[in-house]
């Protein structure tokens, strides 16, 4: 996010210029920076939601959101569509503090019946896959007719995995991110905004 600047002017003429503080937030031992607005992921939430809207209003989708980061964003996402769907949610972990284990541990599972129906998948973050890849061979093995994945915040730069990202609110760099759901070791998800690990 590019720093904010005060303008002084005195009638029409610009007479000087200050750089603004960064507004820095801390989370237990780290400092968070300013990285995308509250008003950049709506703008994208609903560009999603008319794309989701456009490929799957008429089939009765079942939605499963993936916890704990996914709550605010899927809140959004939902109150968007306008056709009949059912919400679901399950969760599952890969993280340990700011880097991911690589071990996803099923913590709360799927008791829908999904045979035969078009499931979407919501992720806060997809980064590595790992996450996406259990749920995914999991839905896969409940018979699922059609599975298709969104996420708010998806990293090119370290996805390992083949599954396709259907529908992509922003792509970031490989970079630990909080706010707007997602937590540093439980903190920040209430953050409206999206912030990024200041160096």
């Amino acid at each position: 996010m590019p720093n904010k600047y005060l303008i002084l002017m005195r009638g029409n003429a610009q007479i000087s210029t200050f750089v603004l503080p960064m507004e820095l937030v801390k989370l237990h031992d780290k400092q968070f920076k300013p990285y995308i607005s509250a008003e950049e992921l709506h703008k994208n939430i609903i560009r999603v939601a008319e794309a989701l809207s456009a490929d799957v209003k008429k089939s009765f989708p079942l939605f499963i959101v993936v916890l704990n980061g996914s709550f605010i964003f899927a809140a959004d996402l939902v109150k968007l569509l306008k056709f009949p769907c059912e919400i679901s949610f399950v969760k599952l972990t890969s993280y340990n503090g700011t880097n991911s284990t690589g071990t996803v541990n099923e913590l709360i599972g799927l008791t829908e019946t999904i045979e035969n129906r078009t499931v979407v998948i919501v992720e806060d973050i997809i980064d590595t896959g790992n996450t996406l890849e259990k749920l995914y061979v999991l839905l896969k093995d409940k018979k699922a007719k059609e599975i298709k994945t969104v996420t708010l915040l998806f990293k090119p730069e370290a996805y390992k995995k083949t599954i396709p990202v259907d529908y992509i609110g922003i792509e970031i760099k490989n970079e630990f991110v909080v706010g707007y759901g997602l937590d540093y070791d439980g903190l920040g998800r209430n953050l409206k905004d999206i912030y990024v690990l200041h160096s």
